[in-house]
């Protein structure tokens, strides 16, 4: 497995009955998490939650505040900071189990020893990935199609103290946009993923994953560079499992500039024992 173990500001104190219990810095909130279908470690700690957020059964939810929280704080990750809040479908603002692989395209980028490597982040939500990139001296791109998220990422990179310099900002459907820069000849040594299940673009274009994934990757690989460096696939998405992300980078990635493909589970530790799965993800890289 992937294991995000390198937080001090983040921590997955306990799991059970289909819930979760975490601490985002100091504040402690409880979410639904559907795969935790055993008890409770340690019911009494659960006491402590200050916002608990209860699926509806026609569909979402919301939240129910325990105790007044700010409206938004910040969570360091290494030298990385970002804000968090309690949003309207459950989220935060940031998947903390991403943060292992943060950790391994910073040491791909730093081994490098290059000083011009390009990132290419679709789906970049809040920036999570592309701060880290842009932390370990790559020029980022960063494309996502919800404006409000574009900016929730600059806001990060301000937070962070990283240079403007360092970042390219674009809101727009992520195939477009890669489509373009492969006409125009713009290739990039990293790219990564994070598609939704199910999306609409900013022109209202329908995302789903099963329809769209393979293509999306087999035209990624078209405008990775001569020297690549990695190439990440992340998935949430039920019935997307580890080797279907391996059999799509063999087939799109490897074919083109071998390499090697490392897919596994994508996981949290949990301090009252055992970890959380949190989807998975699927890596390729030159060995």
């Amino acid at each position: 497995m992937f294991l995000a173990d390198t937080w001090t500001d983040y921590e997955v104190l306990d799991t059970g009955d289909g819930e979760k219990l975490e601490r985002w810095g100091g504040v402690i909130l409880r979410r639904p998490d559907p795969q935790t279908i055993w008890p409770k470690a340690d019911p009494a700690l659960w006491k402590q939650a200050q916002a608990h957020y209860h699926r509806s059964e026609r569909g979402g939810g919301e939240w129910e505040f325990l105790k007044r929280l700010p409206d938004r704080w910040s969570i360091r990750h290494g030298e990385l900071r970002f804000y968090v809040r309690p949003t309207g479908f459950k989220h935060t603002g940031l998947f903390p189990e991403q943060a292992a692989n943060w950790v391994w395209m910073d040491r791909l980028i730093r081994a490098s020893g290059r000083q011009d490597v390009r990132v290419l982040n679709l789906f970049g939500y809040t920036g999570g990935a592309t701060l880290s990139c842009g932390a370990a001296g790559a020029h980022v791109t960063h494309v996502d199609a919800a404006k409000g998220m574009v900016q929730w990422a600059k806001e990060n990179r301000e937070l962070s103290s990283l240079p403007e310099t360092s970042f390219r900002w674009i809101v727009e459907d992520a195939l477009r946009f890669v489509q373009r820069e492969i006409r125009r000849g713009n290739r990039y040594d990293g790219i990564l993923m994070d598609p939704p299940s199910y999306g609409r673009g900013p022109s209202g274009e329908v995302w789903k994953l099963e329809n769209e994934l393979y293509g999306l990757v087999d035209t990624c690989a078209q405008a990775l560079s001569d020297q690549p460096l990695f190439f990440l696939i992340n998935s949430y998405t039920t019935g997307f499992q580890a080797s279907v992300l391996s059999n799509m980078l063999e087939k799109c990635v490897v074919s083109r500039h071998g390499g090697q493909v490392d897919s596994q589970e994508l996981c949290l530790p949990v301090t009252s024992g055992g970890v959380l799965p949190c989807g998975a993800s699927g890596r390729w890289y030159h060995a």
